[in-house]
């Protein structure tokens, strides 16, 4: 692959992403997941504890303050992918910066070949 299609093929991946968290999203079930369906079955669901991140503002897959349910779970979901493709761009770049290999290597390299 070239340097040009592996961008294009990172662009549509990021653009489908912000898709599906933005508008997809909204369409997904309202039903409890799997761990608190568990937990409302077997009568233990009262005992559950706030997660320590209940209080931030993107906590219950929203954006605190937008009273719009559709907006604000669409854009805590454009936010993640946000989020979460600066961190992976991130460390791709950290990870191919430290595999190059320097001038002084490659001529230390050479001579030696």
């Amino acid at each position: 692959m070239t340097k040009k299609s592996i961008w294009m093929l990172v662009g549509v991946g990021i653009v489908l992403s912000l898709f599906v968290a933005g508008f997809v999203s909204f369409y997904a079930s309202s039903q409890p997941d799997g761990l608190e369906k568990v937990a409302e079955d077997q009568g233990f669901l009262a005992t559950a504890q706030d997660s320590a991140n209940a209080t931030l503002p993107t906590a219950d897959y929203g954006i605190a303050g937008v009273d719009s349910a559709r907006l604000s779970g669409g854009l805590a979901g454009v936010l993640g992918v946000l989020v979460m493709a600066v961190i992976g761009f991130g460390l791709f770049w950290l990870l191919g910066r430290s595999k190059k290999p320097t001038a002084a290597k490659q001529g230390a390299d050479q001579a030696s070949a």
